[in-house]
């Protein structure tokens, strides 16, 4: 009889926060009182779902359109949760100035956590936030991703540098778990010659991904006909049950999955010659 090794669930939520501005169309036109209730509403999804790690894009740190609100501070405080981290690759000084990203809020501990934007600008720069969480001892790595919404071909290239990023890694330490990806792809998965199935594709020399959601789409919020917002899974981590859920906090809806993950850490294969 073959023992199945023992597994915990864990709940990942991907959710692109939109600066805190709701459905409006500029954090800019909203006013310090209407930010707050925005993000109230999206706290009052983390304390309803309750999961282990939220991953946010489009969050900021003190910036001048949306009255120099810190939205992690805020959102930590209102959650309650613990452990935090905020990866910004847009920083403007001056008279306007600008700070944001994506950021991770967690209840377990993160060991180590890096990130990378994928150009220079100032504002509008895309990029990646890589964190390493230690859950139930186990060290797992979760990659919250915001890609271009322009371009195709700029987003193609972004993700070569994700993978880039990733292969190095992995040559570094071959028996680490592979990292869950998860964000704002700013493309459906209908096509397969974008993002979401390059990525899949591109890695498939060194894990083999599966996304979710499959078919619910997630924005924009009122009336969703795009499914942009994913998370990715490769073995051994599992997807339970997956959920899009409805709301009016930003122009994207949150996407959260039941993740089936190892509590023990992976160990090298030895092979008799």
């Amino acid at each position: 009889m073959q023992m199945l090794p023992p597994t915990r669930e864990i709940k990942l939520m991907t959710f692109n926060i939109a600066h805190g501005r709701g459905l409006s169309l500029y954090q800019g036109f909203s006013s310090a009182k209407t930010i707050s209730k925005n993000l109230e509403r999206i706290a009052h999804i983390i304390r309803e779902q309750q999961p282990d790690v939220v991953a946010l894009q489009e969050i900021d740190a003190s910036s001048h359109w949306n009255k120099h609100i810190n939205l992690l501070d805020y959102l930590q405080s209102s959650t309650n949760y613990p452990h935090s981290v905020h990866g910004i690759h847009n920083r403007r000084f001056g008279r306007k100035p600008l700070a944001y990203g994506n950021a991770f809020l967690s209840k377990h501990p993160v060991k180590n956590w890096k990130v990378e934007s994928f150009g220079s600008k100032r504002l509008g720069e895309k990029g990646f936030l890589e964190a390493c969480f230690l859950i139930d001892e186990i060290e797992i790595d979760i990659i919250n991703l915001h890609l271009d919404f322009r371009s195709r071909r700029t987003r193609l290239r972004q993700v070569d540098k994700l993978l880039s990023s990733i292969h190095a890694r992995s040559e570094a330490d071959p028996y680490h778990l592979p990292p869950i990806i998860c964000g704002d792809f700013n493309t459906s998965s209908r096509s397969s010659r974008d993002a979401l199935h390059q990525l899949i594709e591109r890695s498939a020399d060194n894990q083999d991904y599966e996304y979710f959601p499959k078919k619910e789409r997630t924005f924009p919020a009122l009336l969703p006909s795009r499914g942009l917002d994913f998370i990715l899974l490769a073995a051994p981590f599992e997807a339970v049950e997956t959920a899009v859920i409805k709301s009016f906090a930003s122009d994207h809806l949150p996407v959260l999955t039941r993740i089936e993950a190892p509590v023990t850490s992976p160990l090298p294969v030895i092979v008799n010659s």
